[in-house]
């Protein structure tokens, strides 16, 4: 348990960072890629598909993801808050609320990698459906 008090902060803020770093990096390739991806070097619409949705399983994973574990991290803060009281043999309600409001820190982070990682797989997969569309207008005769 004190392995866990000790290092719980670093092990859940440090994987939400880790994945926030992993969010940007497919968000920033994903975006260079679709804004300079030429459709009509594609000869099948699925072959488009798979290179247009590259990496984006591995973003809405993120954004699904990201919650649950500053959701962990904050169930293990008042697991860590609540050993320490029972320890102590005190009960002293600043202790407690300093605590319980650590521990809700990590959901917030987990809200805050979370929520534009979703943002960007949205706007993501919508750039995929323009792309896709200028294909079909192309094979149809028209103009990309």
């Amino acid at each position: 348990m004190e392995f866990l008090q000790a290092n719980l902060d670093y092990l859940v803020l440090g994987t939400l960072g880790f994945m926030s770093f992993v969010m940007l990096a497919l968000v920033i390739e994903r975006y260079f890629y679709l804004s300079r991806v030429k459709v009509q070097q594609f000869d099948h619409i699925e072959t488009l598909k798979i290179d247009l949705t590259r990496n984006l399983t591995t973003l809405s994973s993120i954004g699904s993801n990201a919650p649950y574990v500053g959701l962990l991290g904050t169930v293990l803060g008042i697991l860590v808050t609540f050993y320490t009281m029972g320890q102590g043999g005190k009960i002293e309600v600043h202790s407690i609320m300093l605590g319980l409001a650590l521990a809700l820190k990590a959901t917030a982070a987990g809200l805050l990698v979370a929520i534009p990682a979703i943002m960007f797989y949205n706007a993501l997969l919508r750039k995929v459906e323009v792309q896709v569309a200028r294909w079909q207008a192309w094979k149809d005769g028209g103009n990309p």
